[in-house]
């Protein structure tokens, strides 16, 4: 009996001196496992770092390219296109418009009234409307069509609540985000990224809108189809002739600026009264050495349905930075286990983490950073995760925001260095787009970019600014511009065109590109500052080839 019990107490004691040196062994693996997260955490951190000098060497690359796309194309991967000058308003132009804003899965219906420069807008009407999956595989005439349909509703409910009839006034914006080339026969137009812009192409899409809307009696006349952030451009413009350039920060991006006629070769053809010309940027497919790209980076754009392509975008637009948070959270968790043992499925699914999602982690202020959690779960199915590995989820967050958000915020700064707008010229941007409007964190750290960049001397001659009436709504101040358009200069109503003899040449339709949009205060991060304001010396309207060599 003895003989039995001390063998069951050696066995009890083995038990526990195993089972002590496995916790022992587990605890040590788990160390090594999490320094090396941090390892793998401080390697993309220290990639994506953007000090103030490499966000002035991004900017000067970003005016060097400019002054190279402006004087010749042909010596430059780097294109901008010249846009429609008209679209832009005076300020003075009063009544009421009424506006589409076309996106890649609905679009927006608007009405407003303007009554001036130092009047805001008013009577907002404004209706948003998805498109049925028949429609989005179908052609553009049937889309039109559609829209038209819906706009004919639209119009008559608002008149009855507000009964003034319309006269002929409409805008028409597009924001086509993240698919790249024009649709191929019967295919897809809301996935048109571009479209030929010739004066045949686009006569012939503003004709097909204008004859739908006659089709379901409505008395109102498409000038142009225009990119919804020239759009937002002619919102600023309205309201102060010192706004200069838009950005669109959404799922895409993409940047308009006022540029000077005489920079442009044969700038003459649509420039202003003022001498200028609208510029679309295209600035998605901005390249330089100096943009911080990680490993993730490299793969999400070899794996995309575009690789080499708009790699600006694929580092700051919505689309792509829950995208990247992802591909890091996944490697951690196959080399390190940080969220267990097994890979959760839904972590290898691309582009599941939308920015909403990361901007709801990062923005966690919680204790015990409960959203955090929550969008874990929600997101990717994790069901249960330690509190530093949810801090490390929001760090990782943080710095995907952070380096997109500068990087926007120093381009902005090179547009206003092109231009030569810094030391001695207010200049006001206005900017659209989800991450702007609804990230806090994203928009306050462009602003600190902006603020570091310049100093506090000149940021101030900065102004940056929310867009106009919100989101779409740059296609009402596109109506109130094109209202001003000298009649002879574009088509009369469809219904006069029938009892009018004459050539259709002398109707005039303009087109731009078919491409990006879709569509909150943290503390401002302090940075390296130059160690001189002199860089930011305005003579870049001048050939500046050598600007990229200045830091």
């Amino acid at each position: 009996m003895r003989k039995e019990v001390a063998v069951a107490a050696v066995a009890t004691v083995s038990t526990v001196v195993v089972a002590g040196v496995l916790l022992v062994r587990w605890k040590k693996r788990d160390e090594r496992r999490w320094k090396q997260t941090q390892r793998m955490f401080r390697k993309f951190a220290n990639d994506c770092a953007t000090p103030v000098p490499k966000l002035w060497h991004v900017a000067f690359d970003l005016v060097s390219d400019m002054q190279t796309s402006l004087s010749d194309q042909s010596q430059t991967d780097y294109v901008m296109l010249p846009s429609v000058t008209s679209s832009l308003p005076s300020g003075t132009e009063e009544g009421l418009y009424y506006g589409v804003n076309l996106r890649e899965d609905n679009f927006l219906m608007m009405r407003a009234r303007l009554r001036g420069r130092n009047d805001p807008i008013t009577d907002l009407d404004r209706e948003e409307v998805e498109i049925p999956p028949e429609v989005i595989s179908g052609t553009y005439k049937e889309l039109f069509d559609y829209i038209a349909l819906k706009l004919a509703v639209f119009i008559s409910i608002n008149t009855k609540t507000n009964p003034i009839a319309p006269k002929g006034k409409m805008g028409f914006t597009v924001s086509f985000p993240l698919h790249d080339g024009p649709a191929a026969a019967g295919a897809n137009v809301i996935r048109w990224k571009s479209f030929p812009v010739n004066e045949a192409a686009g006569k012939e899409l503003a004709k097909d809108f204008n004859e739908a809307l006659e089709k379901h009696g409505i008395d109102l006349r498409v000038t142009t189809l225009v990119d919804a952030t020239l759009g937002d451009l002619s919102g600023g413009r309205y309201y102060n002739r010192d706004c200069v350039a838009a950005v669109t920060l959404g799922l895409a991006t993409n940047a308009v600026y006022v540029e000077s006629a005489q920079f442009v070769p044969n700038g003459g053809v649509d420039k202003n009264k003022f001498g200028e010309m609208v510029i679309d940027m295209q600035w998605g497919k901005f390249n330089t050495p100096h943009l911080p790209i990680t490993q993730f980076d490299m793969a999400l754009d070899s794996e995309s349905s575009n690789p080499g392509s708009r790699i600006f975008e694929k580092l700051i637009g919505g689309r792509y930075l829950g995208e990247v948070v992802r591909r890091v959270l996944l490697k951690m968790a196959k080399e390190t286990a940080l969220f267990g043992e097994t890979v959760p499925d839904k972590l290898k699914t691309p582009y599941i983490l939308r920015s909403p999602d990361m901007a709801a982690m990062h923005q966690d202020t919680s204790e015990n950073r409960d959203a955090v959690q929550e969008k874990l779960m929600e997101v990717f199915g994790i069901a249960s995760t330690s509190l530093a590995v949810r801090e490390l989820v929001t760090e990782v967050c943080d710095v995907v925001a952070e380096r997109g958000a500068r990087l926007a915020g120093a381009c902005i700064v090179g547009i206003m260095k092109k231009r030569g707008r810094i030391n001695d010229k207010k200049s006001v941007v206005i900017i659209e787009g989800g991450l702007y409007e609804h990230y806090r964190v994203f928009r306050n750290l462009l602003h600190s970019s902006i603020w570091e960049m310049l100093g506090g001397a000149l940021a101030d001659n900065v102004i940056v600014e929310h867009a106009h009436g919100g989101s779409g709504a740059g296609a009402i101040f596109v109506a109130a511009a094109h209202s001003q358009i000298r009649h002879e200069s574009f088509d009369p109503p469809l219904s006069e065109i029938r009892n009018r003899k004459g050539n259709d040449d002398d109707d005039q339709m303009d087109l731009l590109d078919w491409k990006d949009d879709q569509s909150d205060s943290a503390s401002l991060k302090g940075g390296d500052q130059m160690d001189s304001t002199a860089e930011t010396s305005d003579h870049s309207d001048s050939s500046d080839a050598g600007s990229k060599n200045k830091i």
